[in-house]
């Protein structure tokens, strides 16, 4: 059966005008449909997916539409496995983002294969949850937030990164790409998709940081962890994650002290250790030194503003009247040989031992570098194609 995707031009970025673009390019209103949903939320699918998503079988009429889209180069073959094992499609068709609105999609670009497996492995979250619409695109999102009632947050309030300074300054607003879910029963009850792909919930602490503001102003929420077999033992650090971050306030007088010694730590160039000062130390043991090093991390890039939101209390009372939870959906699906590729720690150890080996002389000069073979391969796909 078809996914319910009801045409919503508010809450879903399926929108009935994107599906009936992409209809003048010779595709039935569910093939459409199809290659819209993958382009706002993914970029790249498996034909499983597809099949998944009309209600058919593996077999000819998945075949025809895939092959189709290859002969027109709509899309590129990824066979990152022997035997066609985990054969990925990635769509970039300029023409096809442009007719949606979202030409500037990062969606369309070549990434590395790991971020091309994580990308695959949240829509395959999409397409079992159908009791949500979702909104994906950056400008969907800034749309269904300045709609809601009381919202009076500034673009500098969503979640977002930095670049430049002064005049020159961009913002890109949420910059995780993470799907944002409303619920059909209840659209004050919003769904936050994670992707779980470390062990260690380093860059998850800067994922709620960053959504404090925007987590304080929705009225219900709940953050959906999706995590892979392979990472399942680190779900309870994940959890005590959240419980550190949003539901446990911190003191003011320790932000206000660590307003001072943040910044004493970043004009030495230091780290952020043991300090001096007995009660900062004994905070330091209570918070947990993760805390504070997440903490250190987001005021480098926000400043004291982290600091600030620190001590509120709004979330954890969130917690207590049963407005906020977290649930945990661990991903049974087989990804054959690519689950390893999505792995953030073994890129860091594969990382570190290429900066171990690089121990001659510097070169004379640089020579080309060659492609690697995920964007050879995908060149020469396209190219056959």
């Amino acid at each position: 059966m078809t996914p319910a995707y009801p045409p919503s031009d508010t809450w879903d970025s399926v929108t009935r005008a994107r599906v009936q673009a992409v209809s003048a390019f010779g595709f039935t209103e569910r093939q459409c449909r199809f290659l819209v949903t993958v382009m706002v939320h993914a970029g790249c699918f498996l034909e499983r997916q597809y099949c998944t998503f009309t209600g058919t079988v593996r077999g000819h009429n998945s075949r025809e539409f895939i092959g189709r889209l290859v002969a027109r180069g709509f899309i590129r073959v990824i066979e990152p496995g022997p035997a066609r094992r985990g054969r990925l499609y990635h769509v970039h068709h300029k023409p096809l983002y442009e007719a949606i609105g979202q030409s500037d999609n990062r969606n369309r670009r070549l990434h590395t294969l790991g971020r091309i497996v994580e990308r695959v492995m949240i829509l395959d979250a999409l397409l079992e949850d159908r009791r949500c619409w979702w909104l994906s695109p950056a400008d969907d999102k800034l749309q269904f937030f300045s709609q809601m009632r009381d919202n009076r947050m500034q673009r500098e309030d969503y979640p977002h990164i930095a670049f430049g300074a002064g005049r020159q300054r961009t913002l890109r607003c949420f910059p995780d790409k993470l799907p944002i879910g409303i619920e059909k029963d209840s659209m004050e009850h919003l769904v936050f998709l994670y992707l779980v792909n470390r062990r260690v919930p380093v860059d998850f602490r800067q994922f709620l940081l960053r959504h404090v503001g925007l987590l304080r102003m929705v009225h219900r929420w709940t953050l959906r962890l999706l995590v892979p077999r392979r990472f399942r033992t680190a779900v309870a650090l994940y959890r005590a994650a959240v419980r550190e971050e949003l539901w446990t306030p911190m003191n003011p007088s320790v932000s206000r002290s660590l307003e001072t010694y943040f910044a004493d730590c970043h004009t030495r160039g230091a780290h952020v250790g043991e300090p001096d000062d007995p009660y900062l130390r004994r905070e330091f043991t209570r918070q947990g030194s993760a805390k504070i090093q997440a903490l250190y991390r987001a005021w480098r890039v926000r400043g004291d503003r982290v600091l600030w939101e620190a001590p509120s209390p709004v979330l954890a009372d969130d917690r207590i009247h049963g407005c906020a939870r977290v649930e945990v959906v661990v991903l049974d699906r087989q990804y054959l040989q690519l689950t390893p590729a999505m792995d953030r720690d073994a890129w860091a150890r594969r990382g570190a031992k290429r900066k171990s080996r690089q121990v001659g002389p510097p070169v004379p000069e640089a020579s080309p570098s060659p492609l690697s073979p995920l964007e050879s391969h995908a060149d020469s796909a396209s190219a056959n194609a």
